[in-house]
């Protein structure tokens, strides 16, 4: 069985690959607002958990990470892949400050996976000049 390191690196891959393809990514909205939807699942699974306080936290920690799509979609997509990156970052070190019983026992290693293949695949997508960095 695949790990959930391994899933995660080769999903971000394949949804990165196919929006390129289909070219949903020629619109510079596309990686801020995956890093939008990726900054809301924490507080997706404090309600499945049914923590109050996990959702407060997870809820304000989100803001921190839409507020750094939205100031990448604005200003620069660089912005965009620190941020996805740095969600990579708080998935490994979540666990140690935030209690959320609503996370899988996977899902640190697999979104930390998909957030750093997504950001290094939208980093190779500037860097080739393959969509605009502002």
């Amino acid at each position: 069985m695949a790990t959930p390191a391994i899933v995660g690196a080769c999903l971000a891959f394949a949804v990165g690959v196919f929006a390129t393809v289909v070219r949903l990514d020629r619109d510079r909205a596309f990686y801020p607002t995956v890093a939008i939807v990726i900054a809301s699942l924490y507080s997706l699974f404090a309600v499945m958990g049914g923590s109050t306080r996990a959702l407060v936290v997870e809820s304000i920690v989100g803001v921190g990470f839409i507020a750094l799509a939205v100031l990448g979609f604005r200003s620069s997509l660089w912005v965009v892949v620190a941020a996805l990156g740095g969600h990579g970052v708080f998935d490994l070190v979540h666990g140690a400050f935030i209690s959320n019983p609503g996370v899988p026992r996977w899902w640190p290693a697999f979104c930390l996976a998909y957030d750093v293949a997504a950001a290094g695949y939208l980093a190779w997508l500037i860097m080739s000049r393959r969509t605009k960095v502002a």
